[in-house]
């Protein structure tokens, strides 16, 4: 017992705040590591954010254009009921309107026409050179029963070949020539 120190109040207290304080330092993070869980935290958020995001919608398929059907296709069901419709409004009567291959007539050589035959006596050839809309087209008119007396490249500046274009253009040619309408 002689070796003991003497109990003091001073003492213990010092003890215990040291005793705190040790624990204090042991809890508080070093900087290494506080770096480190700032990264990971980025990193995390990141992720999240990613999570978060809806699927970004794909664009609705456009469905093809007119022009991009087949050729037949295009002329049967869309060109030649156009056409038609579009000369009859105009007060023209149109006896017959169909899609032939054969040779053209007065020029020769095979091809791809849209053959009207309308009141009056009077017919039109929309020639096509290949099976394309693209392609280098004539229009031939003739009246009274004849032989076509008119032959005429069609619509030779054109980039884009549409419907409304082919349509407005051969009214255009018809009410040239006073097929159509009041003239």
């Amino acid at each position: 017992m002689e070796n003991q120190k003497p109990y003091n109040k001073i003492d213990s207290i010092s003890e215990v705040k040291n005793s705190d304080s040790d624990s204090i330092e042991i809890n508080e993070p070093s900087p290494v590591l506080n770096n480190d869980s700032k990264i990971l935290e980025k990193e995390k958020k990141a992720t999240d954010t990613n999570v978060e995001k809806p699927p970004i919608p794909k664009k609705p398929v456009k469905p093809p254009k007119l022009e991009d059907k087949p050729f037949d296709e295009f002329i049967i069901n869309h060109l030649i009921p156009g056409l038609k419709s579009s000369i009859e409004k105009k007060g023209t009567l149109v006896y017959d309107i169909k899609l032939i291959e054969g040779t053209r007539p007065v020029v020769g050589g095979n091809c791809w026409m849209v053959f009207c035959e309308l009141s009056e006596q009077r017919k039109f050839w929309l020639c096509f050179n290949k099976d394309l809309i693209t392609s280098d087209k004539t229009i031939l008119l003739a009246e009274s029963n004849t032989d076509p007396s008119i032959v005429e490249s069609f619509l030779i500046d054109e980039k884009k070949t549409t419907l409304p274009l082919l349509i407005s253009r051969v009214l255009q040619r018809l009410n040239g020539q006073k097929w159509i309408g009041a003239n």
